[in-house]
């Protein structure tokens, strides 16, 4: 207990400690599939619903320049974690690269933060999920009860918590505990269902914006930057940033690719093929579908939940064959995302189990499939407990700030690095160090106090709670502390 709170791992025990026998991860993926993970993790809610919204409150036809912006933003932090990733190719993403690099009490507040992220996430999108497969069957003439198919509780900023007459969002639990019994089979099934997916929603939007060409009327785009009108973030250049600080959270889940680095074939190549290749496709698919969607829709009538859609129906009958294959693609967008968020959280929980900071049950390991079932399963309950009981808004305020503060944290831990550690093998470099990792940070931070002041709020209650768990547990049961 003589070791200080900021205590490291060495990269050479992190990675020397990895292949342990019985509590080792099944090695199955490759670059594809990891490239396919970012897909899955980036590409929902944000290109089917943020996008059309972004225009039509802050940007106009310009929200491609939004998407531009945010996705320079998003390769600061994906070059970071690219360098991260391939030098530590560890489960437990920037937990792990904190441990490395800034010590466990900063790795232990990057760990328990990152449930924002990847659990919380899930809820929300689980959430999302069930509004477009409602949405989907009522086109079938099948009806979902809204007591069984909305959050019991709903919260007015006027008239606090409130309840709404549900009684459980049932389709959002149920797509939870069939994504939970996937991840426990094995990585390499929940790959191939996830790859699927993706394949489905990249269809989709490309079919979207073969058919949209044919339909763009120039006249949407004028004029392509709208003028100010007269508040900051309203139109014009400061529109075009405001939309840019909106949109990049359509960006959040690259990350989720590190996390699966101890179950990836040669994870020091295949690690940054996997992040900055889903990036790169990600960032030309949201530019292209929100070109053809300005192009085809007036900007100030996609102030909708299903903007894409609206576009189809403004067309009329000549592509209302179109309409079910989108509803369909933001189904299979949105089951890939709780996919990957979910196949993320337990390989966090892993690796704090294995480190002592969490009771070690939460390190076992499937005798048969190799996959981390104990902390899969309690993150499945978790997160279907919230996905069944709270509403999309109040979740969603709960990611974006954990997401941001993991950027920033990966950013700051490869400077630092580089000058403590300056020989350490690193097959990707990010490059033009130190320009990129202060930029990585800065975005981020910037982008967190940009947040609402109750996101904050919540924020510190968040870590409150787990600093109370670190120190009455995690600092007694440290095993970096008791060698």
């Amino acid at each position: 207990m003589s070791k200080g709170i900021f205590v490291k791992k060495s990269i050479g025990e992190l990675v020397n400690g990895i292949d342990d026998g019985a509590h080792s991860l099944k090695r199955a993926l490759g670059p594809w599939n990891l490239v396919s993970l970012g897909l899955g993790a980036i590409i929902g809610a944000g290109i089917f619903v943020l996008t059309g919204q972004a225009a039509a409150q802050y940007a106009g036809p310009a929200i491609t320049l939004s998407f531009v912006l945010s996705g320079f933003g998003c390769v600061f932090a994906g070059l970071c974690y690219a360098e991260m990733a391939s030098m530590i190719p560890v489960a437990g993403s920037a937990y792990t690269y904190a441990y490395a690099t800034l010590g466990e009490f900063i790795a232990w507040i990057i760990g328990w933060d990152l449930i924002l992220e990847y659990l919380f996430g899930a809820s929300t999108v689980a959430v999302g999920w069930s509004g477009y497969v409602g949405s989907f069957l009522r086109d079938f003439g099948v009806l979902i009860p809204e007591q069984l198919s909305k959050s019991p509780f709903a919260y007015d900023p006027h008239l606090g918590w409130i309840s709404t007459g549900a009684f459980i969002n049932l389709p959002a639990v149920f797509i939870i505990a069939v994504v939970t019994i996937l991840l426990v089979i094995g990585i390499r099934e929940s790959a191939a269902s996830n790859n699927l997916a993706v394949l489905i929603k990249i269809f989709v939007l490309l079919l979207f914006i073969g058919a949209g060409l044919f339909f763009i009327n120039g006249e949407n785009w004028k004029p392509f930057i709208p003028p100010n009108v007269g508040t900051f973030g309203h139109f014009g250049w400061s529109g075009i940033l405001r939309g840019a600080g909106v949109i990049f959270f359509a960006y959040i889940g690259f990350d989720a690719v590190s996390t699966a680095a101890q179950e990836t074939h040669n994870p020091q190549r295949n690690m940054p093929i996997g992040i900055l290749g889903s990036l790169g496709i990600s960032t030309i698919l949201y530019i292209v579908v929100a070109l053809v969607l300005t192009g085809v829709v007036k900007f100030d009538k996609l102030l909708v939940p299903d903007p894409i859609a609206v576009a189809v129906d403004s067309i009329g009958s000549q592509l209302f064959w179109l309409r079910p294959f989108i509803k369909i693609g933001a189904i299979a967008g949105l089951s890939s995302v709780i996919l990957v968020l979910l196949m993320g959280q337990p390989r966090i929980f892993y690796s704090m189990a294995r480190d002592g900071l969490i009771p070690k049950v939460f390190a076992s390991v499937h005798p048969k499939f190799r996959t981390p079932y104990v902390t899969t399963i309690t993150t499945g309950i978790v997160a279907a407990f919230f996905a069944g009981l709270f509403p999309i808004g109040v979740l969603g305020e709960l990611v974006s700030i954990g997401t941001l503060l993991a950027f920033a944290i990966v950013s700051v831990g490869v400077l630092v690095l580089r000058y403590t550690n300056p020989e350490l093998p690193r097959p990707f470099k990010t490059p033009l160090v130190p320009i990129v990792p202060i930029l990585g940070a800065l975005v981020s931070l910037l982008q967190m106090f940009s947040l609402p002041s109750n996101t904050w709020i919540r924020l510190i209650v968040w870590m409150v709670l787990g600093l109370i768990i670190y120190f009455f547990y995690g600092t007694r049961h440290s095993l970096v502390k008791r060698k």
